[in-house]
């Protein structure tokens, strides 16, 4: 019944609405945000790529160009900050300007070559340059500006790459024909992600056996032949730069396994005999160095001197010199001589007529030496 009644009233309400209604709502809507539109305050007006990729040792420019408000009158203050990935850590402030004057915040790896781009950044354009980029200053950049009571910020990532460098190209397998054979390309330096791409350096298409991994850097041939021989060129690329290198791929024809069977074979009897000559003359060296040294040793015992004599003793040789020594003296007008060593002296006639006298040698005595 209450129901009943309420939507009859609704039902009276609605036809008794005047038709100019709707028109005057529209209008002041439209007056009310055209309002809001002439009182809106700052605005960032930059409009470039909110992610920029660049290569490490080049520059970069993030944009932060600006429009104040008429209603604006409160004094310009503008940073430029690096936002943490982690929420609940503050932000880190690099670069501000505030009352004509720019500062620098921070003695850390992210504010290495900051400066405004503009030389008066109270002009409208607060953009942050950045020159000499390293990947540390990888990272999400805030450009704050603010004039009360209007105030406006813009983020820009900044990622920095590293170009790659010159890849090594080299061959697996032994170029035959009929076997399998993988080329390889690989760069030593270079930020994900790196992309390689093999092809032939004439106009040649690379045949359709063969098979290519873009992510390791692979060309692999099941089964080579004389149609992949050729100049092959790889190339690596990443978002910031490119390098190549090139190899040549040879088909050679397998040799004949007779005749490398029969090569083994006459190697292996060669190698042999020149073990068993080695061998012999070794044998024979060894035999005349034994035949030398027994001969002259048989010689060295023909050819031994008989042994000395037994040496005088020292008691025997002083004794020696104790002996007389020869002389002369008068004995009844004779000359009489002592004798050394059995010799005989005869003295001469004094012409008077004397005979002379004869003396025997003293005898030796092993154990005592001459008689005295």
């Amino acid at each position: 019944m209450w129901r009943h009644s309420c939507s009859h009233l609704r039902s009276a309400v609605f036809l008794s609405r005047p038709p100019w209604l709707p028109v005057f709502l529209l209008c002041t809507a439209s007056l009310l945000s055209t309002k809001f539109k002439c009182t809106q305050g700052m605005q960032v007006t930059s409009t470039g790529p909110q992610t920029i990729q660049k290569a490490e040792g080049e520059s970069v420019t993030l944009g932060c160009s600006y429009t104040p408000s008429p209603s604006d009158t409160g004094e310009l203050d503008i940073e430029w900050s690096v936002v943490s990935p982690d929420t609940t850590q503050k932000d880190q402030m690099l670069l501000s300007y505030t009352s004509g004057t720019k500062y620098i915040h921070g003695n850390h790896a992210l504010a290495k070559g900051l400066s405004f781009a503009a030389r008066d950044p109270s002009m409208g354009d607060a953009s942050l340059f950045i020159s000499l980029l390293s990947p540390a200053q990888s990272a999400t950049y805030q450009c704050k500006v603010k004039k009360s009571p209007g105030v406006d910020t813009r983020k820009v990532s900044l990622v920095v790459m590293v170009k790659p460098s010159a890849p090594k190209c080299w061959v697996e397998g032994g170029e035959l024909v009929g076997e399998a054979v993988s080329l390889h390309c690989k760069s030593a330096r270079g930020s994900a992600p790196l992309t390689y791409m093999w092809r032939r350096e004439s106009a040649r298409p690379i045949p359709v056996p063969a098979t290519q991994n873009s992510v390791i850097g692979e060309l692999k041939i099941s089964n080579h032949s004389e149609s992949f021989a050729g100049i092959y060129l790889c190339e690596v690329n990443n978002a910031v730069g490119a390098e190549r290198c090139r190899i040549s791929l040879k088909a050679n024809k397998p040799p004949n396994r007779a005749a490398v069977i029969v090569g083994t074979i006459v190697g292996s009897l060669l190698l042999i005999f020149i073990l068993l000559v080695f061998t012999g003359l070794l044998y024979w060296k060894l035999s005349n160095i034994r035949r030398y040294d027994n001969e002259f040793s048989n010689e060295i015992r023909e050819d031994v001197p008989p042994p000395e004599s037994r040496p005088v003793s020292r008691h025997t040789s002083r004794s020696a010199s104790r002996l007389p020594q020869v002389t002369y003296c008068q004995v009844g007008g004779t000359e009489v001589s002592s004798f050394n060593g059995g010799r005989t002296h005869t003295p001469s006639s004094n012409g008077r007529g004397h005979t002379p006298v004869k003396s025997t040698a003293a005898e030796y005595d092993c154990r005592y030496g001459y008689a005295v």
